[in-house]
């Protein structure tokens, strides 16, 4: 039998603290703060597809959860539980900085300081 490597470079540690931590994003992912339209569409339909799955997970882990033994169900609950949901959880605020970085990138950019109109309130007389 293989033995799991000990410490904190075990696969298992190393994907529990990515999963929860929402400053960490993806290899390769754009910065929200400087991506373009086409980036921040993309990387938001990339975190949406991935919440996704891991909503299925967490909702398919809670109906087999209904079918265990209370033992084992605890288990899980302290186990599996909080990684789906901390994994769930920073996919959807990584979704949030993408939403934010579209709607920023899609709406009309201000007129340039010097090309701004005047208005001028002429006071109605009777």
């Amino acid at each position: 039998m293989k033995r799991t490597p000990t410490g904190p470079d075990r696969p298992d540690i190393v994907a529990a603290t990515r999963g929860g931590n929402v400053s960490i994003g993806m290899d390769g992912e754009a910065d929200p703060a400087t991506a373009s339209l086409e980036q921040a569409l993309f990387w938001r339909n990339i975190y949406r597809e991935i919440l996704t799955m891991e909503e299925a997970v967490l909702r398919r882990i809670r109906q087999l959860m209904a079918n265990q033994s209370p033992q084992a169900r605890r288990e899980v609950e302290l186990t599996n539980v909080p990684v789906v949901v901390a994994q769930a959880d920073r996919f959807r605020s990584r979704l949030g900085f993408w939403e934010a970085r579209v709607r920023a990138r899609q709406l009309p950019a201000p007129l340039p300081v010097g090309d701004v109109a005047a208005v001028v309130a002429i006071p109605a007389t009777d």
